[in-house]
């Protein structure tokens, strides 16, 4: 039977984050539905690290087409989250629709995938993650401490059904754990 897992995000998600987990999913046949606020095509952004700066740059990536508006998400139709970074998680964060559907994930004990800047998102719904560990981007500790969790300084952490990673280069390891919770079994190549 295959799974279904959401990512919920918008305009100036990280390419990288919201490219790779979809045809990872796709790859293994996991139906993988984009929502966002406005169901629309998504401006991505790419962030990059240069020798001359003290923070990443950012330009504009490829399109991605978000395929619902989170309004018309039934949550329970989904067997996991993932909550790709970016600037996104700024703005979507403050959707209340978004809220209920992250919160549905921590509360059905449903596997949670959040990457970088995405872990903003779960600042809003504090009361779920008051006492969790989890790693974010690095600039984002101050808000992951002030909603109550604990920030772990490692690349990637799991704890019960959540799965944080620090930034893009660590995509692997994340959906590697993230397929672990999902259940999700490679079958043997012939």
């Amino acid at each position: 039977m295959s799974k279904n897992v959401l990512i919920i995000t918008g305009d100036a998600v990280e390419a990288l984050e919201v490219f790779y987990p979809y045809y990872r999913c796709i790859e293994d046949n996991i139906n993988c539905t984009i929502a966002s606020p406005v169901k629309k095509k998504l401006q991505t952004v790419v962030h990059d690290f240069l020798p001359e700066m003290d923070t990443f740059t950012e330009k504009w990536g490829y399109k991605i087409e978000s395929h619902v508006s989170v309004d018309d998400v039934n949550p329970a139709d989904y067997d996991g989250l993932i909550i790709p970074g970016g600037r996104a998680p700024e703005y979507i964060r403050m959707n209340t629709k978004v809220q209920e559907l992250t919160a549905h994930f921590f509360k059905e004990n449903k596997p949670i995938g959040v990457i970088c800047h995405g872990q903003l998102v779960l600042t809003t719904i504090r009361e779920h993650i008051q006492g969790r560990e989890m790693t974010a981007y690095s600039a984002c500790r101050p808000e992951v401490e002030a909603a109550g969790a604990t920030y772990i300084e490692e690349l990637l952490h799991v704890e019960g059904n959540l799965v944080s990673g620090h930034a893009w280069p660590d995509l692997p390891g994340f959906m590697r754990e993230f397929f672990k919770l999902l259940n999700v079994k490679k079958e043997a190549s012939v």
